[in-house]
């Protein structure tokens, strides 16, 4: 019995180690080859868990586990979200990014929408008050009329319905894109660029919004803070140092890496014929009607500058919708159009009065930004723009709803002095006058709003910050 059992054992043993066998030598050339594949390699092993790393985030953002949503407040937080997207798209190609503009239509983004890139989520308004009801209740009032409670709250769905997919919010702005972040019980993080604590520092008036910041000792509020102060915040940006000092005053792990709005200007040099003009930029602002007023005021100040060259005045235009209204306003002012040009500065259309040259443009600010003396400018971001680049700016404030009084002397705060705001026309054509016969007052000037306004290439900075926080 003993026998007949060893010799069933030894029968089933004997089948079993015929299966490994068999196993071995099929998998014989497979560990060949990667004993190949390892003796071949000449990376070190530091480079090949890099590489292995780098390989992995690819593979989460094929399987769609990693995209960003971008909210972004204003015109001038869609210029800070587009160049910081576009740094993004550099370095992760294949990143799902998503953006909701929670003021206007977002038009920056279109090329990119077109290009397949990117990807714009509704809804998308133009509100009456141009998004700054919190300036006056009869702007709130407007908005209030024409449906903002209902186009929050689908924003607010829009954001719910993005976050519960996995997305990481990067909020751009102030506190409702902030809070709309926050409630979404995901991970974001805060940009606070368009905020500085040098708008109360610097020679605050005596205004209760310049005592209340004071008293508090921030720009920022204590729900702003709160909110910054969140576990699943995992970055706040703003534009300077003094403003991150103050932040992390108040427990707040902030960073200053510089202002995205810097980045991306052209580095053309000035055309040889412009050297023999005087070279001012009009900017008018982008909300329609108050820039077509403002178009009209600066333009007609312009004409009251005494200056023995000729004076090249370059026109900024956000839209080219804005283009024959503008041109009427020209004519109407005594403007000629020029049928053919001698200065090719890539303009739609030029025209002459007297001593002045007027160049319209549509998206052409980013290369006659730099060819520019002084800044004629009732403008809120392209403003800041200017000053950043060492070039001082005046101002005439209307009505507003955007560039009142207000906005404009807190703007001036902020940029230090490089912004001045003044009272009439005959006023902003002797400042332009003064500025143009002091050139190392001018200098002084922009120098210091160029401090204010933060280093250039911050862009590229916060795309790798932000890709750091999406690959924890």
């Amino acid at each position: 019995m003993k026998l007949a059992t060893r010799y069933t054992w030894s029968i089933v043993l004997g089948r079993l180690l015929k299966k490994i066998k068999r196993k071995l030598l099929k998998a014989a050339p497979r560990f060949e080859l990667g004993i190949k594949d390892l003796q071949s390699s000449a990376l070190p092993l530091g480079h090949a868990a890099d590489k292995r790393k780098f390989s992995s985030k690819l593979n989460a953002i094929s399987q769609g586990k990693k995209s960003v949503l971008f909210l972004c407040n204003g015109h001038g937080e869609d210029l800070i979200a587009f160049s910081v997207m576009s740094q993004l798209h550099q370095l992760y190609p294949e990143l799902p990014l998503e953006v909701l503009p929670l003021v206007g239509e977002g038009r920056v983004f279109e090329k990119s929408i077109v290009e397949g890139w990117v990807v714009k989520l509704g809804p998308c308004f133009n509100l009456p008050s141009g998004g700054f009801s919190n300036q006056s209740f009869r702007g709130l009032f407007i908005d209030l009329w024409f449906g903002l409670i209902f186009i929050v709250w689908n924003q607010w769905r829009t954001v719910q319905t993005s976050a519960s997919k996995g997305r990481l919010i990067i909020c751009i702005g102030d506190i409702f894109p902030l809070l709309l972040a926050w409630s979404s019980g995901r991970d974001f993080v805060f940009v606070g660029t368009p905020k500085s604590d040098y708008t109360w520092t610097s020679k605050p008036g005596f205004r209760l919004s310049d005592l209340y910041h004071r008293l508090k000792g921030s720009e920022w509020d204590s729900w702003e803070l709160r909110l910054m102060r969140s576990r699943r915040c995992k970055l706040v940006a703003v534009r300077d140092r003094l403003t991150e000092r103050g932040l992390k005053r108040h427990g707040v792990s902030a960073c200053s890496p510089g202002n995205p709005m810097m980045d991306g200007f052209s580095s053309q040099s000035l055309p040889d014929k412009l050297t023999n003009y005087r070279r001012l930029i009009l900017l008018p602002g982008s909300r329609i009607p108050e820039a077509y007023r403002n178009f009209e005021s600066l333009l007609a100040s312009a004409e009251l500058i005494r200056e023995s060259q000729p004076i090249a005045i370059f026109v900024a235009l956000g839209s080219s919708s804005m283009l024959k209204t503008i041109e009427s306003i020209m004519r109407a002012l005594g403007f000629v159009e020029i049928v053919n040009p001698i200065l090719d500065v890539e303009s739609v259309s030029s025209w002459k009065k007297h001593s002045l040259v007027v160049f319209l443009g549509i998206a052409k600010f980013h290369l006659w930004a730099k060819w520019s003396e002084i800044g004629l400018s009732n403008a809120g971001t392209a403003t800041e723009q200017l000053v950043g680049l060492g070039i001082p700016c005046v101002s005439l404030p209307g009505k507003g709803p955007q560039f009142n009084w207000s906005f404009a002397s807190r703007q001036s705060r902020l940029l230090g002095g490089s912004v001045i705001p003044c009272a009439n026309k005959k006023i902003l054509a002797l400042e332009v006058e003064a500025l143009l016969c002091n050139p190392l007052d001018s200098f002084k000037r922009g120098i210091n709003g160029a401090k204010r306004m933060g280093k250039p290439g911050a862009s590229k900075s916060l795309a790798i910050m932000i890709s750091k926080a999406l690959f924890l």
